[in-house]
């Protein structure tokens, strides 16, 4: 029997519940741009976590009496943006997030990929997966323009528009007046090319800089399982220097806005700066990374190209943060107001 009510019940599936810096920067600007007449229901790994942070109803993402559920009620079934289907990480992605848009394809529930970042696909059953649940998708929206050539192959259309993270509002972080100016952020993560003897190099190369440039060093983990490497590299810094962890994605916008340059190998953290005419310097593990530097002309090297002299390191980075340019202002608001072109998928619901 057809729903007749105005309000519609939007189930949201993303990599939510994880502490993931991006992924909840994902979360908050989806909920920010639902309209008034959609009600999410979010699938996390700590529902709690999300109902307390987010004033959202949530449910737990691996329960499958939960999902079915969930289902039950729902009368949209969203992707909630970043880069779900992919199997570079893992292969189980494509399975489980595939397997949850089939299901709800399955139950007559709207569909909707938004904002997606789609692959790398490896594997011929990821492909398989992916391309089958975005056939049965009434809408796409995707981040960049390799993800829109590989549906463009397979006969789709979608909308193609900048990481709604452009468009994130920020709030306050005053606690980030107690720490010294100038100030570099970096932002590293747990990942097989970033072996100890890179780790090592760059921790070199960032006492160098911290010295030529008389700044503070700011260790920004976006996840719980990079802490390590901050605090690592923390305790080889002098001083003054700061770990800033478990901190919301509306803060950090803030925090990069007080920064000078930001070195990062997480994809939002290198928006969050650049959105706040922060200069940015990519270390590039995924091609996501790679076209973002290559869009906004972003000095970095991949992980296989970090040279092994920190002096090399170094030098790149002081020549970058001395005469490297930030976004403009236009440059900004242009990719903030397109951002919200996310926003019409939502709206025709």
């Amino acid at each position: 029997m057809p729903k007749t009510s105005v309000t519609q019940k939007a189930i949201i599936c993303g990599y939510y519940g994880q502490n993931n810096v991006g992924d909840d920067a994902l979360l908050m600007s989806l909920l920010a741009m639902l309209p008034s007449h959609i009600k999410p229901l979010v699938l996390s790994g700590n529902p709690q976590q999300t109902r307390e942070q987010l004033q959202v109803e949530a449910l737990p993402n691996r329960s499958a009496f939960s999902i079915l559920d969930a289902l039950k009620q729902g009368d949209l079934f969203i992707w909630g943006g970043g880069s779900l289907m992919q199997d570079a990480t893992s292969f189980r992605n494509p399975i489980y997030y595939g397997g949850l848009m089939a299901l709800a394809q399955q139950r007559g529930l709207k569909s909707i990929a938004w904002a997606q970042g789609v692959g790398p696909l490896r594997f011929p059953l990821s492909r398989w997966i992916t391309r089958k649940a975005l056939m049965g998708c009434d809408s796409i929206s995707v981040r960049d323009r390799a993800s829109a050539e590989l549906l463009s192959n397979w006969g789709l259309s979608p909308l193609i528009a900048p990481d709604p993270v452009w468009a994130l509002d920020r709030e306050p972080f005053p606690e980030l007046w107690k720490l010294p100016a100038p100030r570099i952020a970096v932002t590293l993560r747990e990942h097989p090319q970033l072996t100890t003897g890179k780790i090592r190099d760059l921790t070199t190369a960032l006492i160098s800089l911290q010295k030529a440039t008389d700044t503070c060093i700011l260790l920004v983990p976006f996840q719980p399982k990079d802490h390590p490497i901050a605090e690592a590299i923390a305790d080889q810094i002098p001083q003054p220097k700061a770990v800033i962890k478990n901190e919301s994605p509306t803060r950090l916008k803030t925090l990069f806005r007080g920064v000078e340059m930001a070195i990062g190998m997480r994809y939002h953290s290198l928006i969050l700066a650049a959105s706040e005419e922060c200069r940015c310097f990519a270390l590039s593990y995924d091609p996501k990374i790679k076209e973002l530097m290559s869009e906004w002309e972003m000095p970095g090297w991949e992980m296989g190209e970090i040279p092994d002299d920190p002096k090399v390191i170094t030098k790149a980075w002081i020549e970058h943060y001395a005469n490297g340019e930030a976004l403009t202002p236009d440059q900004i608001q242009s990719q903030r107001d397109r951002a919200f072109m996310h926003q019409e998928l939502l709206t025709h619901c």
